[in-house]
């Protein structure tokens, strides 16, 4: 009985708690499944939105992602962020919880791939995409899908978001 109980101990401390589950600092990682990509358009319509791609064993994502952090904390009056892990390996929920707590983003939305078949989770939100990562999605108010691939800059991001707020006027 001991050993069923150190067994069930490990294995829980090594997936990291459930998805979708919150963490005591209040970091939700819903997961990201078929139709997840219309939910988070339907959600953000009409507002300036940041969707962020990344992955824990992505290198220049963990460079990135404090700046993001940052950027987030100085703009977050005057657009959403959405961060999703879309690491093409198996996604490890604490590792993923680790990484946007250290970098500021654990009050943002965030979102891990839970599909076996994430070619259709990519293909859903772009049919070119092949899944390299960073990846940064700038949809203005208009529904107008501005795509960086690699690292995002920040001085881009806020030249865009002072765009959106002089075309709000």
């Amino acid at each position: 009985m001991k050993r069923l109980l150190l067994a069930a101990m490990f294995l829980l401390a090594c997936l990291g708690a459930a998805p979708g589950a919150e963490t005591p600092s209040g970091l939700t990682l819903k997961p990201f499944v078929r139709g997840s990509w219309q939910d988070v358009l339907r959600s953000h319509a009409g507002r300036p939105t940041l969707v962020h791609f990344w992955g824990v064993t992505c290198g220049p994502c963990k460079v990135e992602l404090p700046l993001l952090g940052q950027f987030m904390k100085d703009h977050s009056d005057n657009i959403d962020v959405v961060m999703i892990s879309a690491d093409l390996v198996p996604n490890l929920d604490s590792a993923t919880r680790a990484m946007l707590e250290k970098a500021g983003l654990g009050t943002v939305e965030n979102w891990i791939f839970r599909d076996g078949f994430v070619e259709r989770l990519r293909f859903e939100i772009d049919p070119a995409w092949q899944g390299d990562i960073p990846r940064t999605l700038l949809i203005g108010r208009d529904g107008t899908v501005t795509t960086i691939e690699g690292s995002a800059e920040i001085p881009d991001i806020e030249k865009w978001l002072v765009q959106q707020r002089a075309a709000n006027k």
